[in-house]
């Protein structure tokens, strides 16, 4: 019982004050405005449960932490992870995490990085990466989208993560299609 009157007593005083700041902190992060309540009260929970076991030495920094992987998992859950998103949360500033720094430039670069293999891209198959593995479209809603076929999205796709992951690890990140079998046995005969 004493347990929990300490609990009660450091939500009130020191996780309410916290509330604009949460809430704004939630706003910026989160596109459906009318999900704000309901994050901000699953917060709150999560929050109440882990300092059961012991109260946080920095409130601010364990709510906001709190906050941020749960935005992380709902957006998880949602299966797509907007680029926006996952930028914005980046540059949350994490104050008891040492290597935070290091952790965000490298996530930035990586960003960066990926932003610039999609720009290297032919437009047709830039837009068929963007919406399987950006917006989490099925290769069928792709296909209808784009008004091609599904075997097309597929060969698409398939070019252009390899040209991406290539891009990733140093490469030119250039579309390697396959030759044509017609033109290797013409080249063979000669």
């Amino acid at each position: 019982m004493e347990n929990e009157a300490a609990l009660h007593a450091w939500f009130c005083h020191e996780v309410l004050p916290l509330e604009r700041a949460l809430t704004s902190f939630i706003r910026r992060n989160w596109r459906i405005a009318d999900d704000v309540t309901d994050l901000r009260q699953d917060i709150y929970e999560r929050a109440l449960a882990g300092a059961r076991g012991a109260l946080p030495a920095n409130t601010r920094a364990y709510l906001f932490t709190v906050a941020r992987n749960h935005l992380i998992n709902q957006a998880k859950r949602g299966q797509v992870v907007s680029i926006e998103l996952v930028s914005d949360m980046s540059s949350f500033d994490n104050e008891f995490d040492r290597f935070g720094a290091e952790r965000q430039l490298s996530a930035r670069e990586e960003l960066r990085r990926t932003q610039q293999g999609l720009d290297q891209l032919p437009p047709r198959c830039r837009q068929v990466v963007w919406l399987r593995k950006v917006e989490g479209l099925s290769t069928r809603e792709t296909a209808e989208r784009l008004g091609i076929t599904v075997d097309t999205v597929e060969k698409q796709i398939t070019q252009g993560m390899r040209a991406l992951v290539d891009f990733m690890l140093g490469g030119s990140g250039k579309i390697r299609r396959p030759l044509d079998p017609r033109r290797r046995s013409r080249n063979d005969v000669s």
